[in-house]
């Protein structure tokens, strides 16, 4: 069987892991600008001020994409390009950099789907306290409504914040991704509820200026759990795995499902999560939740992996330890095939949306070969296993409407600087110049085979 025949195959990117021109045609820093002039903090010093070059390359890398049969493209938009100061003065050089983009796709037959915030927050709102600060919640409203309003036109698919889980408990709890910050759950909490109130005020403003039908949603990430085998007891131990909140307060509380998307679904936060932070929740107003949980389309799913759950005797749930030899990607993360299909299924029990894997894919180390090929077979099986998977769950009832494979081209790949590659492009920083990999070749015949060759 093929997919459904309305079904999406795309690729991902992000605007700072790829454009390149950081301090080009007006556009104010971003928190990742600054964090990447600090010693220590990325891998080998690398910085993303030339990146890919996409600023100046993109109609280049569109024709590249049409050439790979590409359907759709997922990318964001940079919101210092736009806004210098993230709020006021729009910079006009940086919209029509996004305006052109648009335009170019379109002529290439490619649908695009605009993330609005990829992580990039502008230095001079990061200086007023960022998410921190109770306004930052319309300071995005502002930007979404100068991005709606020059693109709705013709962009007919939106996505608002790109894995919160990563950008607070990486950024802002861990300290390891930009502004590098190690907070109290406290702070976190309070930054997360206004993050809520951010995306709730963006989709009120998408629906209010667009100019054009709209679909709306966002693209939360997480680890997706799957039995260890297809008794009733593992499958239900592992669908509580992927909802409990986690049993014990850490500094990398944020990475759950639950207090992200309950609130955006049902209208509230977790009751075992309201439990579990009961003193340390932010003030949440009358009406904040009514913002928070607009209607959206559409569930995104950032999916790379997952962990094997059992049951055990009084019914608890065992995190399975991995055998020794595994396998696993460059970047050591489990290679777990199965996440594509139960992490989508119990989603979809749960929340009821269409759902999109909005990125799925692996690091590996790729070179040029003598041929002056980039061969990566390991990238085509992990992509085959994972895509079998997700195939099936859409067989067995769950709405799956498409599949960004991240990720279009090699990239900053945020604090591993240029060490790891994801891209089924290969790009020589050097020279800029992009090779399509035999992973390119092989995801171009699995679109015009709508999968039905996996």
């Amino acid at each position: 069987m093929s997919f459904n025949k309305d079904f999406v195959w795309g690729v991902a990117t992000s605007s700072y892991q790829i454009e390149g021109a950081a301090y080009e045609d007006g556009k104010g820093l971003s928190i990742w600008d600054v964090y990447c002039t600090q010693p220590g903090r990325v891998y080998e010093g690398h910085n993303g001020d030339v990146a890919c070059d996409h600023y100046h390359r993109y109609k280049e890398d569109v024709k590249m994409m049409k050439e790979m049969g590409i359907k759709a493209y997922r990318f964001s938009v940079s919101w210092p390009r736009v806004l210098p100061n993230g709020i006021g003065e729009v910079n006009e050089l940086g919209l029509a950099f996004y305006d052109n983009l648009v335009d170019e796709l379109i002529e290439a037959g490619i649908e695009p789907y605009v993330t609005l915030f990829h992580w990039d927050l502008p230095y001079e709102l990061h200086k007023k306290g960022g998410w921190m600060n109770p306004d930052s919640p319309m300071w995005f409203a502002e930007y979404t409504k100068v991005i709606v309003e020059r693109l709705s036109d013709r962009v007919k698919y939106f996505m608002t914040f790109n894995e919160p889980q990563c950008f607070v408990g990486l950024g802002y709890s861990q300290g390891l991704h930009a502004p590098g910050l190690k907070q109290s759950i406290r702070d976190t909490l309070e930054m997360a509820h206004h993050i809520l109130l951010a995306h709730g005020h963006s989709v009120k403003t998408i629906r209010e200026y667009a100019k054009g039908e709209v679909k709306v949603g966002f693209a939360p990430t997480a680890s997706m759990n799957y039995p260890a085998s297809d008794s009733k007891e593992d499958i239900e131990a592992a669908k509580r795995s992927l909802f409990e909140m986690p049993r014990e307060i850490r500094e990398e509380w944020a990475w759950n499902i639950t207090w992200w998307n309950d609130p955006i679904f049902f209208g509230h936060y977790p009751e075992d999560g309201l439990e579990l932070f009961k003193d340390y929740l932010p003030e949440i107003k009358e009406g904040d939740m009514e913002i928070i949980s607009q209607p959206l389309d559409f569930l995104g799913q950032n999916v790379y992996n997952g962990r094997e759950i059992k049951a055990g005797e009084n019914g608890e749930i065992i995190y399975l330890t991995r055998e020794a030899g595994s396998p696993k990607t460059a970047l050591n993360w489990p290679i777990t095939p199965k996440s594509l299909y139960w992490g989508p299924k119990f989603l979809y029990e749960r929340y009821k949306k269409p759902i999109y894997i909005t990125e799925n894919g692996l690091s590996c180390h790729d070179v040029v070969s003598l041929d002056g090929k980039v061969h990566d077979p390991n990238r085509i099986d992990f992509l085959q296993r994972y895509l079998r998977e997700f195939k099936r769950a859409g067989e067995d009832g769950v709405e799956v409407a498409g599949y960004f494979q991240w990720s279009l081209m090699d990239n900053f790949e945020w604090h591993s600087g240029y060490g790891e590659r994801f891209g089924i492009v290969y790009v020589d920083y050097a020279t800029g110049e992009r090779i399509i990999k035999d992973s390119g070749y092989w995801y171009k015949s699995v679109i015009e085979a709508n999968g039905k060759n996996l």
